[in-house]
C-alpha cells in the first residue's frame, strides 16, 4: 500500500501542474489512474479501521469475568463481516485492468438450432440481469428482438456499476446447454449453444472517431411488444460501420432519435474494444477468446439432464445447483476465473 500511496501522491502532483492539461489524452489517463488508486487506498484504510475496532471489541470480550452472550454474538458477526469485506477487497485487487472499472455492454447471440438456441439465449439474458440486480447494478435492455416461436434472436444489455466490465469479462465465450427440450414432442435431450461477449462502455470524454461517411443508417419498423405505435412507425435504427462491418441496432425506444443515439453509443463501445484488442494483440493476443468462439470451444456447460451440473471448463469449477446459477449466482465462476487469470499473469 505504501507504493500505491506514493504513486497517488505523484499523480496528484502531476495534476496540480498546469502543463498536464495541455495533453488531454495523458490527462485522462492520469485522472483515471488516480481515481483507481484512491478507491483502493480508501477501501484499505476503511478495512484497517474496522479490523482495529474489531480487535478492541475482542479485548473487551476477553476482559469480561463472565460470558456476555450479546457481546460474543456481536464479535462473531463483526468477524464474519470483516471476512466478507476482505474477500471483496481481494476480488477488487484482481480487477486492475485499465477498463475493469467501466460499465459493460453485454451481448448474447444464439447459435445454430433455431428455437432451442434462441430460448437458451433468453435464459442467459435473464441470468445476467439477475446477477446484475444482485450487485445493485443498473440494467438497461438496449435490444432484444424476440424469436419466431420462443426466446430471442439476440440481446444487447447495458450494465452500469463499479467494476461491471471487469467482472463480466469472465463471461466472454460460448455457453452450452444440455436438457430435455420443452419444444420436442418426443422429449429428447438437446444441446444448445449461445455466445456471450462483453465490451467496456466508453466515457463521453474518450475520443473515438466515427465519420458520417463511414456509416450506413437504416430505419425499420420495430418488432415484438410495444403496441400499435411500434408496428406503425419506422422507429428502429440499424447502423453499419462500413470500414469494420460492425453492426449495431436499437428498437427499444419509440423515438427514432433516441434509438439512433443508443445504437451510436453501442458502436462506440465496440470500436473502442476493437482498438484495445488490436493494440494488445501485438504482445499477447488477448482478444483470442473472441476469435476462438467456435462451438467446440465452450467456456461453460449447463447440464439439466440426466444430472444437474454447471461446469466451467477453464477453471474446472463445478456447481450442482443449476437453478441457483440460472438465478444469477455467478460470482464463484467469476472469482475462480479472475484468480486463475491473475495466477497466469504472475
Amino acid at each position: 500500500m505504501d507504493g500505491k500511496a506514493r504513486r497517488l501522491a505523484e499523480l496528484e502532483h502531476a495534476m496540480a501542474d498546469g502543463g498536464l492539461w495541455a495533453d488531454p489524452q495523458r490527462a485522462r489517463a492520469v485522472v483515471e489512474e488516480a481515481k483507481g488508486l484512491k478507491r483502493s487506498l480508501d477501501a484499505y484504510h476503511a478495512m484497517r479501521k474496522r479490523v482495529d475496532e474489531g480487535r478492541e471489541l475482542a479485548e473487551l470480550v476477553e476482559a469480561e469475568t463472565h460470558v456476555d452472550l450479546e457481546m460474543q454474538r456481536g464479535l462473531e458477526a463483526e468477524a464474519a463481516g470483516i471476512q466478507a469485506q476482505l474477500e471483496a477487497l481481494e476480488l477488487q485487487h484482481l480487477l486492475q485492468g485499465p477498463d475493469d472499472g467501466r460499465d459493460a455492454l453485454l451481448t448474447i447471440h444464439p447459435g445454430a438450432g433455431g428455437t432451442e438456441s434462441q430460448d437458451w439465449a433468453e435464459m442467459l439474458m435473464r441470468m445476467y440481469v439477475r446477477w446484475a440486480e444482485r450487485h445493485g447494478f443498473a440494467v438497461q435492455m438496449l435490444d432484444a428482438p424476440p424469436g419466431e416461436e420462443a426466446g430471442i434472436k439476440s440481446a444487447e444489455i447495458e450494465i452500469r456499476g463499479q467494476y461491471a466490465y471487469g467482472l463480466l469479462r469472465a463471461e466472454k465465450g460460448v455457453h452450452r446447454l444440455v436438457r430435455i427440450s420443452p419444444f420436442d414432442s418426443q422429449s429428447r435431450r438437446h444441446t444448445s449453444f449461445a455466445s456471450v461477449f462483453v465490451y467496456p462502455m466508453v466515457d463521453e470524454d474518450i475520443e473515438i472517431e466515427i465519420r458520417d461517411d463511414d456509416l450506413r443508417i437504416d430505419v425499420f419498423r420495430a418488432s415484438g411488444k410495444g403496441g400499435q405505435h411500434v408496428n406503425k412507425t419506422s422507429s428502429a435504427v440499424r447502423i453499419t460501420h462500413l470500414p469494420t462491418g460492425i453492426v449495431t441496432q436499437c428498437q427499444n425506444e419509440r423515438s427514432q432519435f433516441k434509438n439512433k443515439a443508443t445504437a451510436l453509443k453501442m458502436l462506440k463501445a465496440r470500436l473502442y474494444e476493437r482498438a484495445v484488442a488490436e493494440r494488445e494483440a501485438k504482445k499477447a493476443e488477448q482478444d483470442k477468446q473472441k476469435t476462438d468462439n467456435a462451438w467446440g470451444n465452450q467456456i461453460r456447460s449447463y447440464v439439466f439432464q440426466p444430472y444437474t451440473m454447471v461446469n466451467d471448463h477453464r477453471t474446472e469449477l463445478k456447481v450442482t445447483d443449476v437453478q441457483k446459477v440460472m438465478d444469477g449466482d455467478l460470482d464463484p465462476f467469476i472469482e475462480a476465473f479472475l484468480k486463475r487469470s491473475a495466477g497466469k499473469a504472475a
